[in-house]
């Protein structure tokens, strides 16, 4: 029973209890792994191991094949590529046969990391092996835009998780929505079938079936006009609803800070305000520990990091608080006073940061997003200037203090030292009392370190941040379509049974899990949970479930005239049924006009040089023919003659 209730608080949900994560294989993916994967041992693959490593190794064979050596990568992603030909997008097709197609996909985005691992261990023959890492992926996309079957490319080709053989035992099974995030698969993502799945998912029209977590099921409400059948709270699920949820509190949680900072008791005493705003704090930190618990050291990213300096530079206010309330006003001491200036002190500090939070959860609209994504870039690129920057400062620093202590056998000046070295990295430097360090040792020296830094190494920095930002703003939609992917993939991969957002989490947590689970039926505590989520949530309930009432109207008119179920008419279809482009003679004059796209000009001109020349040969023998003829009879009646 005690485990239950220590299982509940760590967030472990139904799907999650009965394994743990990952740890057979782990190398499959964590080389690349930008999210974080879940182990159920209750998730098989949907076609067996071997057959699915038989497949990708087919795939292998036929890459090699028709990327036999070094090209320019744009014979290999042009639109009418002579390497990836429709042949050879049949043939791939073909790799899975009749029973075993679904997974073709899957194994190219298998076939791209084998690639790339391979160009790391091989540096010879990098580019070659990203070349056809960069072939699988072309091939990955035009299989998905090409599956006329929607049915069939979200359920059995997109959502079906597989496994290959590793040292002849399966990997954790993954669906080509998962892999395609985790390998960052630009060309994959930016794919129209990828992306219907990925605003179904997103939406909330595709969710994981209760009874197996391992297959996404049709929200069966979609196409209900009821507006009460939309009132469910299991609809939290949805990232949609999740994400607003959460940019909603983020508001709140700011609201909370500014009205604290804004009325400070002067008694030391913490007023109801701040008593949210811990508890807020209380709650992000359960859900941080949680993740971390469920996910391991993979979910920490730089939004991590982030939110636990905040929330740690809170929780020493909060101490802080703590302490000074421990003395009695009118403290002779004034350490009441004291400790209560030294909290809200660390209270203030971490105003830009309550603010910057607000962008991890605006990064769902395109404009925040792209900017989010250029930022990440750039601070991953920065590291190679921090660590030459370390190795510079390190040295230098040594110099300098051996200078002071050889002057008069004791370091005086390290404080000095370090903040003018710290200037010169702001671009600010004081040359000023170098002279005292062994002249002219000193001040020679302090010039050297400024040169570097200002003009050698922040010059890099500045290159390096030109450099990520002009690859990203190159392929900014794509990006964002990636960002956007694996924000929806974290609502998804592994969903609570119960979604209690911080800091609701806390309700879960003291008011149902630990006093309750353990001895209520699980079928009633189920209940209660959805009432007591139903509660919680029903303001953004009773507004969702009109927007989705809205939607099934459209879902039904679509369906009514045979299109898809997210289909939107546009300006210029309205009016597009009322003409007939054939019967007036343009689609004629259009296709006479237009290119084929598919064959180069050069090439065009040749074969129909070729063409001419045939015809002209034809004439040219029968003239010969028709003149052979035409002597015989003229010979003939000579000889009649």
């Amino acid at each position: 029973m005690p485990g239950q209730i220590w299982s509940r608080f760590l967030g472990w949900d139904r799907h999650t209890r009965r394994g743990h994560h990952d740890r057979s294989g782990w190398w499959d993916d964590s080389r690349l792994r930008l999210l974080p994967s879940y182990r159920d041992d209750s998730i098989q693959s949907a076609i067996p191991a071997h057959t699915v490593t038989e497949v990708a190794l087919r795939i292998r064979h036929l890459i090699e094949e028709c990327v036999p050596c070094e090209l320019k990568p744009e014979q290999v992603t042009c639109p009418h590529s002579k390497v990836i030909t429709p042949k050879v997008i049949q043939a791939a097709r073909e790799a899975g046969g009749t029973e075993n197609g679904a997974c073709v996909v899957f194994c190219l985005l298998i076939n791209k990391r084998w690639w790339r691992h391979q160009a790391l261990i091989e540096l010879w023959d990098a580019d070659l092996h990203y070349l056809r890492a960069t072939a699988c992926e072309v091939l990955a996309k035009l299989l998905i835009e090409s599956e006329d079957d929607v049915e069939y490319l979200l359920h059995s080709v997109l959502l079906k998780r597989y496994s290959i053989l590793v040292n002849g035992r399966p990997t954790h099974p993954l669906n080509v929505i998962e892999k395609a995030v985790d390998l960052h698969a630009l060309r994959v993502i930016g794919s129209s079938g990828y992306q219907k799945c990925i605003n179904f998912l997103w939406r909330g029209w595709l969710v994981q079936d209760e009874n197996d977590p391992a297959t996404f099921v049709d929200y069966k409400d979609k196409d209900n006009t009821s507006y009460c059948a939309h009132l469910d709270p299991n609809r939290m699920r949805a990232p949609m609803y999740q994400n607003a949820t959460q940019m909603l509190i983020s508001f709140a949680y700011l609201g909370l800070y500014t009205v604290a900072m804004n009325t400070v008791n002067g008694d030391g005493g913490i007023d109801f305000v701040e008593v949210f705003l811990y508890l807020f704090t209380l709650g992000f930190i359960c859900d941080e520990i949680t993740k971390f618990w469920k996910a391991g050291y993979h979910i920490l990213n730089y939004w991590n990091a982030f939110n636990s300096i905040l929330y740690g530079l809170l929780a020493t206010s909060f101490v802080f608080r703590c302490i000074a309330l421990g003395y009695p006003q009118g403290d002779p001491n004034g350490f009441r006073h004291h400790y209560s200036a030294l909290s809200y002190s660390f209270l203030a500090v971490s105003a830009p940061m309550f603010w910057a939070r607000l962008l991890l959860y605006l990064d769902s609209y395109r404009f925040f997003g792209a900017m989010l994504v250029v930022l990440k870039v750039m601070m991953k690129e920065s590291l190679i200037f921090f660590a030459l920057l370390g190795v510079i400062i390190v040295g230098f620093l040594q110099a300098f203090i051996g200078l002071d202590y050889a002057d008069d056998r004791e370091v005086e000046d390290i404080y000095f030292i370090i903040q003018s070295m710290a200037n010169a990295v702001m671009q600010s430097p004081d040359f000023s009392g170098f002279e005292r360090f062994q002249p002219p040792f000193g001040l020679i020296l302090y010039y050297c370190f400024t040169f570097v830094v200002m003009v050698i190494l922040l010059n890099i920095l500045i290159a390096l941040y030109n450099s990520a930002y002009e690859d990203i703003y190159e392929n900014a939609n794509d990006e964002y379509l990636a960002m956007f992917a694996q924000k929806t993939m974290t609502f998804v991969r592994a969903p609570d049974e119960n979604v209690f957002i911080p800091p609701f989490n806390l309700i879960e947590i003291f008011v149902l899990a630990i006093p309750l689970e353990w001895w209520m039926a699980k079928r009633t505590y189920e209940r209660l949970n959805d009432v007591v989520m139903g509660v919680i949530y029903s303001p953004l309930l009773l507004i969702s479930a009109y927007f989705e009432m809205r939607w099934a109207e459209g879902i039904r008119l679509n369906r009514a005239r045979g299109d898809a179920d997210d289909d939107t008419i546009e300006e210029w279809e309205q009016a597009l049924g009322h003409i007939n482009l054939e019967s007036d003679g343009w689609k004629k004059k259009v296709d006479d006009a237009k290119s084929n796209l598919e064959i180069e000009p050069a090439v065009a001109e040749i074969r129909q040089l070729k063409d001419e020349v045939a015809e002209l040969k034809k004439l040219i023998a029968t003239l010969h023919r028709v003149l052979g003829e035409a002597k015989g009879e003229s010979k003939g009646e000579s000889a009649e003659a």
